[in-house]
């Protein structure tokens, strides 16, 4: 069961982000405040959901929450600041373009870079916790998925329609095969050191 709400009287906004461990493409962030009479039975952290329940959650949460908004950092901006710099980048052009100002945030994870002295909390595993942290990791998910599966169309030796950008064994030899594409992760072990060896030898 999860929470309506942390502070009763707050406007919360729930964010969370989605693709920190992916070796290429954006990270996505979103941001939900959802009204405390939100129920769902399905709603839950998305990594619990598959994928056809994930975005069936997602027009229910964009039509009864009270505002949403995603927000991405491409790949570019997440080799230069790195990727925790860049989830707190998300979140924060999440928050920003938020259609009504929330009073506090409910954060994923255990830190945060305050945005705008809106005060905030950080919940480890907060997605299975809080409801609008919930939405948030769903809107997240799926609209970071959209991106991949589209740039799937132009780059498919990489099957990012299925792996979405994370380091599966069939992406690295992937990318050990055709090379990195202009939407990888340089700072990033795309292939691990042993894999580079085999491979240079």
């Amino acid at each position: 069961m999860l929470y309506p709400y942390l502070h009763k009287h707050e406007y919360e906004a729930g964010c969370d982000e989605a693709g920190r461990g992916c070796i290429a493409g954006p990270v996505c962030a979103a941001a939900v405040i959802l009204p405390h009479d939100f129920f769902h039975p399905l709603l839950n952290d998305s990594k619990q959901l598959s994928e056809e329940n994930r975005y069936l959650l997602r027009p229910v949460i964009e039509k009864q929450a009270i505002a949403f908004s995603v927000a991405f950092v491409d790949h570019l901006q997440i080799d230069k600041i790195n990727i925790l710099q860049a989830s707190f980048l998300a979140m924060h052009k999440a928050i920003g373009k938020l259609d009504r100002k929330p009073t506090f945030l409910l954060i994923d994870g255990n830190r945060f870079k305050s945005y705008k002295k809106i005060p905030h909390e950080c919940i480890i595993k907060g997605d299975g916790k809080y409801a609008s942290i919930a939405a948030a990791s769903i809107l997240a998910k799926t609209y970071r998925d959209d991106f991949m599966e589209n740039l799937h169309k132009r780059f498919p030796v990489y099957n990012w329609k299925q792996n979405k950008g994370y380091p599966t064994v069939a992406h690295r030899e992937a990318v050990l095969e055709y090379g990195m594409s202009d939407y990888h992760r340089k700072t990033f072990a795309c292939v691990p050191k042993q894999m580079e060896l085999l491979f240079n030898h």
